[in-house]
């Protein structure tokens, strides 16, 4: 005599379907609940730019106020791959203040964050020694410009509210 009882065994369809259904409606609830961190996007996008902007065009500002000291810098400790002293002086403290208020508005805001993604590379390769410490900056200012590069400036930024601006 067969048994016919309609108890799925472990290893039927019907057994795992319960626990799989369980675990797709987990997921669900757990995608629905992250999808309110999309609010907070605008506001880390700016905070980011922000802090990036900040560091960097202080450390221009800081070039400006002793040019004398930025040109012997650049001459004698930053030893900056391609580009005479002068020139690397002139360009990296360019590129500290113009690249940061680009960010800061979110005006060509890619194309800012990856100019300073490039200055905050260049500036770790000059260096012969760097302090554990300095290092960690480098890499934080690093990693929020790429990801400002990947990602794009967000809804709160130049570049947002003119791609959305009527055209004609």
């Amino acid at each position: 005599m067969q048994n016919r009882s309609h108890t799925p065994t472990p290893l039927s369809p019907a057994a795992s379907v319960a626990p799989l259904s369980r675990l797709a409606l987990a997921y669900r609830w757990g995608v629905q609940r992250l999808a309110a961190l999309d609010a907070l996007q605008p506001l880390a996008a700016l905070l980011a730019r922000l802090y990036v902007a900040q560091v960097f065009f202080w450390a221009g500002l800081t070039k400006l106020r002793d040019w004398e000291t930025t040109v012997f810098l650049f001459t004698e400790e930053y030893h900056v791959p391609l580009l005479p002293p002068a020139w690397a002086a002139v360009a990296g403290t360019a590129g500290e203040l113009v690249l940061p208020v680009l960010l800061v508005l979110g005006l060509g805001g890619r194309l800012a964050a990856l100019g300073l993604f490039v200055v905050n590379a260049v500036a770790v390769l000059s260096l012969a020694e760097l302090a554990p410490a300095a290092w960690q900056q480098h890499v934080l200012w690093g990693t929020l410009a790429a990801g400002l590069a990947v990602y794009g400036s967000g809804a709160w930024s130049l570049d947002r509210f003119l791609a959305r601006a009527p055209r004609g």
